[in-house]
């Protein structure tokens, strides 16, 4: 009875355990077959990516190939065009050096111990003089200006553009282009045919075309330097212009033509007794050479550039027109009342300064301050 029931047992179980077997199997069946099909699919994708990967490699290859030489040709081209700039650079320095007519910023004292060696009285009053510039007036560089006859319009006009001082008031309500035809047809002053222009002697009825380019020179340059309100671009345009020497014999002469006129009008009222003028006026015409315009001209005018320049009379009459106050430090009076002096005594307060070094009132340059 015992085996009976232990083979009927053992029947059953094998009949329960059938049905799982059967699952079992066909799980693991439907797992393969989804391996399968997961691995067919990849394959697929691979070879797929393969054939789009072989067909977009040669162009891939020819891009990158193409962008290697792009940025080796724009290096090269960089490092040439650095190279052509630097070179450019070079020459202009070297050009500007050559032709530029108010050089760049020295060491005040540098350039004393280099022009004043000696242990003479002279050279000892000097260096003394360019200390106290340096300890008490705050002068630390300057800048040499050209020695020639043309020295101080030079050094004060320079400075008049380099700091963007604007037209003089008087300049602003009449057309100075007109200025040589007035003199010549509303005041009779047909002997200015006579005047030269600086080492170029010039006479004869074309001086007054040749006028007018001075002073149209004069106000184009003068207009233009002084609408920029950038200071390192005004220094630029000053010494563009002021290595151009046709240009700047151009502005001196506008300037001198410009004095006469201011002459020739001090003197219509002083005749007529209109008005009060300037007493440098006075000291002018009060000299045996400059006692009426035509005088002025011929013996003091006409020589600036050529074999002199500003004297002192004129110094004021500078001033006055460009309507600044021209401060001179004059080293070989040093010790005295007369080492500082103003260009004009009479100037307004709300008119600018600009600022020279002289050692022998023949040849200026400019002081620097820094504080």
């Amino acid at each position: 009875m015992l085996r009976r029931l232990d083979r009927g047992e053992s029947k059953n179980r094998e009949q329960l355990t059938e049905p799982v077997k059967r699952n079992r199997v066909d799980q693991s069946s439907k797992k393969s077959i989804g391996r399968n099909e997961v691995q067919s699919w990849t394959t697929a994708v691979n070879q797929s990516l393969h054939i789009v990967w072989q067909k977009i490699k040669r162009q891939l290859i020819l891009v990158m190939s193409f962008l290697l030489a792009a940025l080796w040709y724009c290096r090269r081209l960089y490092a040439y065009l650095a190279q052509l700039l630097k070179w450019w650079s070079r020459y202009l320095q070297r050009k500007f050096k050559k032709n530029l007519s108010v050089l760049a910023e020295v060491d005040l004292l540098g350039y004393c111990a280099r022009e004043w060696k000696g242990e003479t009285k002279q050279a000892k009053q000097m260096k003394a003089a360019y200390e106290e510039l340096f300890w008490r007036h705050h002068i630390k560089y300057i800048r040499l200006v050209r020695r020639d006859n043309y020295c101080a319009l030079r050094a004060v006009l320079f400075q008049v553009f380099s700091q963007g001082i604007y037209f003089p008031s008087w300049m602003k309500e009449r057309d100075i282009l007109k200025l040589p035809e007035k003199l010549l047809y509303s005041q009779g002053c047909n002997w200015i045919q006579q005047y030269s222009f600086g080492p170029e002697r010039y006479t004869g009825a074309n001086v007054f075309g040749k006028l007018r380019k001075c002073i149209e020179t004069l106000k184009t340059q003068w207009t233009e330097i002084s609408g920029v309100k950038d200071h390192d671009e005004r220094g630029n345009m000053c010494n563009i212009l002021f290595s151009d020497e046709s240009k700047e014999h151009k502005l001196y002469e506008a300037i001198k033509f410009i004095m006469l006129y201011q002459v020739v009008e001090a003197y219509e009222q002083m005749k007529n007794e209109q008005k009060r003028v300037p007493i440098l006026f006075s000291l002018l015409f009060a000299r045996d050479t400059s006692s009426d315009p035509l005088s002025f001209m011929m013996n003091h005018l006409n020589s600036i550039g050529d074999t002199g320049g500003l004297e002192q009379v004129e110094m004021f009459l500078l001033g006055y027109l460009l309507e600044v106050k021209i401060r001179v430090y004059r080293l070989y009076k040093f010790n005295t009342e007369e080492f500082q002096v103003n260009y004009p005594e009479e100037y307004h307060r709300d008119w600018q300064e600009v600022s020279l070094l002289t050692e022998d009132d023949h040849h200026y340059h400019i002081p620097i301050i820094r504080i």
